[in-house]
C-alpha cells in the first residue's frame, strides 16, 4: 500500500506558510531588538533571514523535485551520505524536535485560547493535551482532512496578520516618542550580534522543508513542490517584512525590546484594551494551526525510518483505509503528550535548537553530493534546478554553520545537553540495525 496523491498546489503552498507562521512573530521580534542597537538592524536582519529561507527553499525544492520520496530530509540525508545521518536527524526530530515543538506550542495555544474567553484559570494541560489529540484524530483520518484544516487556518491567521500590516500601516508612527530602552550588545562586535538576532528570526522562518517531508502524497510533485516552496516561502517574508515594520513603527525600537508581548502591545496601540482578546484569537489560531501541519508532515519521517527497517516496524504500516501512518501519528502524539507533562518541553527545544540547524546545514549541501550524483543533462524533463546553484545552497549552509556557532556561543550549556540526549541516537541505530539483520549501511531505499 502506497501513500495516495491527493494535495494539489494550494494545498501544497498552504503547508508551507502554515509550517512557518507560528506564534513566533508574534513573540520573537522582541528577542531581536534587544540583541541589535536600532530599528534599522532590527529590519535588516528580518530581511537578511527572509533571504536565508528563501534560499533553503530554492534548495530544498530542487531536493523535493528530483526525490519526491516520503521523508524529505530525512531521506536526502540517508542517501547523500548513510543511513545512519538520516536516523539520527528523524531521532533527533521525534525525540525531541518536533514533540518538543508540539508541546510547547499546544499550551501557548491553549494559554491564548483561555485569555481569548476570558478564563486564564487552570486549564491550560487539559486543553493543550486536548489540542494535541484532536489534531493527532483528525490527520489519523487522512492526509486530505489533515490538509483542509490546515488550510482553514492557514488563511484566518494570514488574513489576521495582514490586518494588523493595514491597519499599523495607517497609524501614525510612535517610534520617534517611544521610550528608549537599553539595548545590550557591542558595535564591535556586530558580527557576532547580528548571528544572535538571527537565532530567534531563523526559528521564526523554519518551516519550509515540512513540504519535502509529504512528497509521495502531492500531485505532479515536479511541478508543484518548487512552486509551493518558492511562493509559501515569499508570502511568509513579505508579512513578516512588514509586521516587524508596524511593530517598529508603533513601538519603536526601544518600546519593541522592552516589551515581551509586542504583537499585543501593537494592537493596543491601534484598537485599545479591545484588541487584548484579538489578538488572544489570532495567537490561538495561528498555534491551532501549526500544531495540524507538525502531524500532517513530520510523521513520515518515523514511517520512513521504519520502513528502512531502522524503527519500530509497525510505524511502516500505513492504515488500510485511511492510507496514513497511523501509527506514527499515534507515536508523536502520545510522545508529546509526555513531554508536556513532564514540564521539560521547553528545555529539550533549546536543547536541540543548534542540532536543528546542523541537519539544516547537512541537509542543504546533499544538492552537490546529487548535483555530481546526477547531473542535470540525465535528469527528466521538468526537474526543478535551484536558481544561482553552487551560490545559492553554499550561502545556505555557511549561514547554517553561522546559526550553529552562534547558539553555541549564546548557550553553551544547552548546546552541550543537546549533543548528549543527541548522541542516544547511536546506541538505538546499532540496535535496529543488527535487529533487523539490515547491517549498517545496507538499507534498501
Amino acid at each position: 500500500m502506497s501513500f495516495r496523491r491527493a494535495l494539489g498546489p494550494f494545498d501544497a503552498t498552504m503547508v508551507v506558510i502554515g509550517a512557518i507562521i507560528g506564534a513566533g512573530i508574534f513573540i520573537n521580534p522582541y528577542i531581536v531588538a534587544q540583541r541589535l542597537d536600532s530599528g534599522a538592524l532590527v529590519m535588516a536582519a528580518w530581511l537578511a533571514g527572509g533571504a536565508i529561507a528563501l534560499a533553503g527553499a530554492l534548495t530544498f525544492a530542487e531536493l523535493g523535485s528530483l526525490f519526491p520520496k516520503v521523508g524529505g530530509q530525512y531521506a536526502y540525508l540517508r542517501d547523500a551520505y548513510h543511513p545512519f545521518a538520516g536516523f539520527l536527524y528523524g531521532w533527533a526530530l521525534l525525540l525531541m524536535i518536533e514533540c518538543g515543538a508540539i508541546a510547547a506550542v499546544a499550551i501557548t495555544f491553549a494559554q491564548y485560547a483561555l485569555r481569548f474567553v476570558g478564563n486564564e484559570g487552570g486549564w491550560t494541560t487539559p486543553l493543550a493535551i486536548s489540542a494535541i489529540v484532536i489534531v493527532g484524530a483528525i490527520n489519523y483520518m487522512g492526509v486530505k482532512p489533515g490538509s483542509r484544516t490546515l488550510n482553514v487556518f492557514v488563511i484566518l491567521k494570514t488574513l489576521a496578520l495582514v490586518m494588523l500590516i493595514g491597519a499599523g500601516l495607517l497609524m501614525p508612527s510612535g517610534g520617534a516618542t517611544a521610550t528608549a530602552a537599553s539595548v545590550p550588545g557591542d558595535s564591535r562586535l556586530l558580527f557576532v550580534a547580528f548571528g544572535a538576532a538571527l537565532i530567534p528570526i531563523m526559528f521564526t522562518y523554519g518551516g519550509w522543508q515540512n513540504l519535502n517531508y509529504i512528497a509521495e502524497e502531492i500531485k505532479q510533485p515536479q511541478r508543484n513542490i518548487p512552486i509551493a516552496a518558492i511562493v509559501g516561502t515569499a508570502v511568509v517574508v513579505a508579512v513578516y517584512g512588514l509586521v516587524n515594520f508596524v511593530y517598529l513603527k508603533t513601538l519603536g525600537h526601544g518600546g519593541l525590546a522592552s516589551t515581551m508581548t509586542p504583537a499585543a502591545d501593537t494592537v493596543n496601540v491601534i484598537l485599545g484594551t479591545a484588541g487584548d482578546r484579538l489578538i488572544a484569537l489570532t495567537i490561538a489560531i495561528s498555534t491551532f494551526g501549526f500544531l495540524d501541519l507538525t502531524m500532517l508532515a513530520p510523521t513520515r519521517v518515523y514511517y520512513a525510518m521504519a520502513a528502512d527497517g531502522i524503527f519500530f516496524d509497525q510505524v511502516a504500516k500505513l492504515h488500510p483505509r485511511y492510507q496514513t501512518p497511523s501509527l506514527a501519528i499515534i507515536l508523536q502524539t502520545t510522545w508529546a503528550i509526555l513531554l508536556l507533562l513532564s514540564g521539560t518541553y521547553a528545555q529539550l527545544v533549546d536543547y536541540v535548537v543548534f542540532a536543528d540547524w546542523i541537519f539544516f546545514g547537512l541537509a542543504a549541501a546533499t544538492l552537490f553530493v546529487f548535483r555530481s550524483r546526477y547531473p542535470l543533462r540525465d535528469r527528466p524533463p521538468g526537474t526543478f534546478a535551484t536558481p544561482g546553484y553552487p551560490f545559492v545552497p553554499a550561502a545556505f549552509v555557511l549561514v547554517a554553520v553561522w546559526i550553529v556557532i552562534s547558539v553555541l556561543w549564546t548557550s553553551p550549556i544547552s548546546s552541550g545537553i543537546g549533543v548528549a540526549i543527541l548522541l542516544t541516537g547511536i546506541p538505538a541505530f546499532l540496535f535496529w540495525a543488527r535487529r533487523t539483520g539490515n547491517g549498517i549501511g545496507n538499507v534498501e531505499h
